[in-house]
């Protein structure tokens, strides 16, 4: 149904003295209406009865249509800058291209929407609140439920969506910087290719979401739930995973210390391998923690506990392990190469080359060695380590004790290492 300028003034007007209660008021009913295009700056629509009608384009910042009735109404390209949606029923309400910058949205319906035909034998359909491709920067929308609504694309730069409901949402493609999801359930949504950069999640629900090469770097994941999640392919550089739980372990990183687990037990087959890559895991404790085979390059592990650790061929290239205690550690064939360990507490470790094996399970005969070429030992304890036929190459062991450490077969070739260390050993490396 189309209506004029004037008649749609004239119901505005209307609408406006019901809601402050004056004789002659009537509640604004535009269900099925066409307001493409209009201009309703400011408009006070309030409690509005908007279901179905078409509103594309219409020019609506800073209007007020909290509590509004906007059930499957089409508001694609609408603009909706700094406006009030306070509880209002967007249930599977179209918004694509729209602008929502600064919008208030919090506590609205967002789910998806079931039109029932006049049919009784009929299935309701289903309709999915579409946002794909909108703005909504700064938007508040804490406590609204977005719940498998499509925001695939948009952009929430500083959004507040703290204990919203995104479970199943569409999230894909979205920037979500600096946003706020403390608390926020996001199980089962798909984050594939998001940036979630500096956002806070603290307490989020993430279980079974689909991550898939999403940014979380400098984001707040302390308490988050990652159960079933694969961060494969996730940048979590600067992520904070912290939050101490008497060992210093989240909720998050029990999740994926949980799934590693499993990967190691099933050979792969099942969990996830651990990524944790340039992750800020400082004075954590994972002690007798088997992470065999995880991916720590460049992580921050500075005055971690390690103390009987299995980390056999895992990569700790360029990883920041200054003052970690990792005594009786168990590092075959690790890769240590450029990492940096000063002052680190290794007496006792493993660092004896691992044998390969192949498809079969079945040994092959060759030997991985440990790799801690350019690695920095200053000062570091390696008391009774093995390092038989370790890559030392280029390492600076300056200061490092090496009372009984077995060296043979090592390649200290240009590593910083003084003949009276030599002797303390155990056993000597290779001649250079």
């Amino acid at each position: 149904m189309t209506m004029s300028p004037e008649e749609i003034l004239k119901i505005i007007e209307s609408h406006e003295r019901w809601l402050q209660r004056k004789s002659g008021g009537q509640r604004a009913n535009l269900s099925g209406c066409n307001l493409a295009d209009f201009n309703l700056v400011q408009a006070n629509l309030q409690s509005a009865k908007l279901s179905g009608a078409y509103m594309a384009r219409a020019i609506l910042s800073g209007a007020d249509l909290s509590y509004a009735d906007l059930f499957c109404a089409n508001l694609d390209g609408v603009n909706l800058e700094k406006a009030l949606l306070l509880r209002a029923d967007l249930r599977g309400a179209f918004m694509r291209g729209a602008n929502l910058a600064g919008a208030n949205l919090k506590e609205a319906d967002l789910r998806g929407g079931a039109l029932i035909s006049g049919n009784p034998a009929a299935p309701a359909t289903i309709i999915r609140s579409n946002i794909g491709q909108s703005d909504l920067n700064e938007v508040d929308a804490a406590g609204a439920n977005l719940s498998g609504t499509d925001l695939s694309h948009s952009s929430l730069i500083g959004a507040t969506l703290e204990k919203t409901l995104l479970c199943g949402a569409n999230l894909s493609g979205v920037n979500l910087e600096g946003a706020n999801l403390q608390g926020a359930d996001l199980s089962g949504a798909n984050l594939s290719n998001a940036r979630i950069i500096g956002a806070n999640l603290t307490g989020a629900n993430l279980s079974g979401a689909l991550i898939k090469h999403t940014q979380f770097q400098k984001a707040d994941l302390h308490g988050a739930i990652l159960e079933n999640v694969d961060l494969s392919t996730a940048n979590l550089a600067g992520a904070d995973l912290g939050a101490s739980d008497g060992r210093g372990l989240s909720r998050s990183l029990r999740d994926i210390l949980r799934e590693h687990a499993l990967w190691i037990r099933e050979q792969g087959r099942g969990g996830s391998r651990a990524q944790l890559a340039k992750t800020d895991l400082s004075k954590i404790d994972v002690s007798d923690v088997n992470l065999s085979g995880a991916d720590l390059r460049e992580a921050i592990l500075i005055g971690a506990t390690m103390r009987r650790t299995s980390l056999v061929m895992s990569d700790l290239s360029g990883a920041d392990l200054s003052g970690a205690d990792l005594r009786d550690a168990e590092l075959a064939g690790i890769n240590f190469a450029g990492a940096n360990l000063t002052g680190a507490r290794m007496a006792g470790a493993d660092l004896m080359a691992v044998e390969l094996k192949g498809s079969d399970g079945q040994p092959t005969g060759r030997m991985w060695p440990s790799n801690l070429s350019g690695c920095i030992l200053v000062d570091a304890d390696l008391t009774g380590a093995k390092l038989d036929g370790a890559n030392l190459k280029g390492a600076n062991l300056s200061g490092a004790r090496l009372g009984r450490a077995h060296l043979r077969g090592a390649d200290v070739d240009g590593a910083t290492l003084s003949d009276a260390q030599i002797a303390q050993a155990a056993s000597k490396p290779s001649p250079s």
